[in-house]
């Protein structure tokens, strides 16, 4: 008799389970729909309420839902009589001028070719969510219409399709095809993180009104609104090679050229070859320091910081002998009458290399996290780039200013000494050795930096080949100048500015 009521027990456990089961899906959707409703201040919460509800999804009963965020389908199948699948979305975007907006997926019969389990029954889940929050990653990108469509099998990763799945997000604004690209969400690796969107497996295709996505796996997909101006992953493939060709060829180019001087000592007795020496010295260390700035960004942080301004220090010297060479070129050629400085080459070496390097070591001491990883983001895949360079803007900004204010002296003095010229040629018709001069001093060691200035709207691209490849080359210029301008120049000559 005590087995009666111990079997009864059971039996009304198991028969509350499945609309427990089913309920608590519903429940779920409520919750989830609720915290996507109180905005981004609940995201971490709704990230757990939705993998959650993927779970109820797949293992529990077919269950669809439609709110105003979050929107769900089931739909069971038999692999071997799957034909496809075209699926439109319930949730209404409304328009500005009253009309609504719809999105779709489109399921190719390829969707169970790489399934292994035959005959049974298979299930696809599908969610569609309006709200930016739950996919948020650490750029804060923005996402067409707030809209993420995703899509899985219940026990079947889903990648590699012969045909790919169709993805259609409607909108209603005006979009550049190059700034609107299709992504998918890969999830992060860590506890803390969060994930990012990336583009591998996706085509985007545009027609009016309509972005298409063209994707060999599934997971969730949006549209992913890229800033303009932004690099493809090719782009920055090719300007990495570039930069890294460049700066090898002008390391070993002023290497070569600042031994030379060393063995050959008479070379040294006027300030102008010894300032053209220091000038190589700084794009020698630049250029070395900016070779190790990315292999080192897989290091340890310490010596990734340390790199960093190692890197800054060398660029703030190199841009302060080039206002060294400006400085030392306007004495020579604007300046009418004998001009002496005491200790001339000592105080540019206190300006050039002991500024610079003194205000980088304060940062470094007193700011140590101004300096450490920097990472380049892409248009395509949102892969990224990382190398040891400045991690604060108002440092960022203050370099950009230093450097404009080099640039700015440069130019002018450039300007004068181009004036000088040419009333000289006219008098004499004999100063082309001068005009090389003045380009060997001016334009190839300091003017082609102010291509930094034109990085916006469609002189994006163009400028950061330019700038790349004639300020990565500049120590292998400055030596070619050297070679064929300088050496020529008599050897007993000596700076009017020595003392």
């Amino acid at each position: 008799m005590p087995t009666l009521p111990l079997i009864t027990l059971i039996l009304c456990i198991l028969w509350a389970q499945a609309p427990t089961e089913l309920n608590g899906t519903a429940s779920d959707m409520d919750i989830l729909e609720k915290e996507l409703q109180q905005g981004c201040g609940s995201a971490h919460r709704a990230r757990e309420r939705l993998s959650q509800v993927e779970e109820n999804l797949a293992d529990g009963e077919k269950h669809n839902f439609t709110g105003s965020m979050i929107e769900t389908y089931v739909f069971k199948f038999v692999t071997e009589h799957f034909r496809g699948l075209n699926l439109s979305s319930r949730m209404d975007m409304k328009l500005g001028g009253g009309g609504r907006l719809r999105h779709a997926m489109n399921f190719p019969a390829e969707l169970v070719e790489g399934v292994r389990a035959r005959g049974v029954e298979q299930k696809l889940v599908c969610i569609y969510i309006h709200s930016p929050c739950i996919f948020q990653d650490a750029h804060n990108s923005s996402v067409l219409n707030n809209a993420v469509l995703g899509a899985f099998l219940q026990s079947e990763h889903v990648a590699g399709l012969s045909r790919p799945v169709e993805i259609q997000f409607w909108h209603d604004t005006v979009l550049d095809a190059s700034n609107a690209t299709c992504v998918f969400w890969k999830p992060g690796a860590g506890a803390g993180s969060t994930g990012s969107w990336h583009r591998e497996g996706c085509k985007t295709t545009h027609r009016e009104g309509t972005v298409i996505c063209h994707c060999d796996h599934l997971t969730y997909f949006a549209v992913l609104l890229l800033p303009a101006g932004a690099l493809s992953r090719a782009q920055l493939a090719s300007l990495t090679h570039i930069s890294t060709i460049g700066c090898s060829l002008s390391a070993a180019a002023t290497l070569c050229t600042l031994l030379l001087c060393c063995f050959s000592r008479q070379r040294l007795r006027d300030n102008t070859t010894r300032i053209h020496m220091h000038l190589l010295a700084a794009l020698l260390l630049l250029n070395c320091s900016f070779l190790l700035s990315t292999p080192l960004a897989a290091s340890a942080e310490g010596l990734c910081r340390f790199t960093a301004a190692l890197l800054h220090a060398s660029l703030l010297c190199a841009l302060a002998w080039m206002a060294a060479e400006a400085f030392h070129l306007l004495l020579l050629l604007v300046k009418v009458y004998n001009v002496y400085i005491q200790h001339y080459l000592l105080k540019l070496c206190l300006f050039a290399w002991g500024l610079p390097t003194l205000a980088v070591a304060a940062v470094f001491v007193f700011k140590r996290d101004t300096y450490g990883y920097h990472v380049i983001s892409t248009s395509e895949g949102y892969k990224n780039a990382t190398m040891c360079w400045l991690t604060s803007l108002p440092a960022h900004y203050a370099t950009v200013c230093y450097a404009g204010l080099i640039l700015l002296f440069n130019m002018l003095v450039l300007g004068r000494v181009v004036t000088i010229l040419r009333r000289i040629r006219r008098q004499k018709g004999q100063a082309r050795k001068d005009w090389a001069t003045v380009l060997g001093l001016t334009c190839l060691l300091g003017t082609t930096w102010g291509l930094v200035f034109f990085s916006f709207g469609v002189f994006l691209v163009p400028q950061l080949y330019l700038f790349t490849i004639l300020n990565s080359l500049q120590g292998l210029f400055v030596c070619l100048w050297y070679v064929t301008v300088h050496r020529r120049s008599k050897p007993g000559s000596v700076s009017n500015t020595s003392g």
